[in-house]
């Protein structure tokens, strides 16, 4: 096998595994499920909300999602897909998201960039993420 070859399957491997990390982002939030979502997390995670708000690190993280998520007012209908990844080094990666809100009438948007780092055991964790709203229009 070339280089090349090695590589594309290297980054094929984590694109595969940065794609499930997303899919556990969708899940969690379909279920309202605070410890599912949290587990996604690097410890000294930070997190911009859609709002502004900043959260650094995961006990921070962690109080504003078990606050929020279980009592959030959609019905569970969201989907995320990933749309681009970009890798910064081989265990640092730049994922660009698109979120659907779906409700009966209405329909909102959001452009998450998520920042995820490899871990030693493989794992690849949420470490820097933005969450965006999409105006409408």
């Amino acid at each position: 096998m070339n280089t090349e070859s090695t590589v594309n399957a290297a980054h094929a491997a984590d694109i595969e595994a940065i794609g499930r990390v997303v899919a556990t982002v969708e899940h969690s939030q379909q279920h309202k499920d605070p410890d599912e979502f949290l587990a996604l997390f690097h410890p000294d995670a930070v997190w911009t909300t859609a709002g502004g708000k900043v959260l650094i690190g995961l006990d921070a993280i962690s109080a504003f999602t078990r606050e929020v998520l279980p009592a959030a007012d959609w019905d569970g209908k969201v989907t995320y897909e990933v749309v681009h990844v970009l890798f910064i080094r081989p265990d640092v990666a730049a994922v660009k998201v698109r979120q659907l809100y779906l409700s009966p009438g209405a329909e909102s948007e959001g452009a998450p960039l998520y920042v995820m780092s490899r871990q030693v055991d493989g794992r690849w964790l949420l470490t820097a993420c933005q969450n965006t709203a999409v105006a409408a229009g």
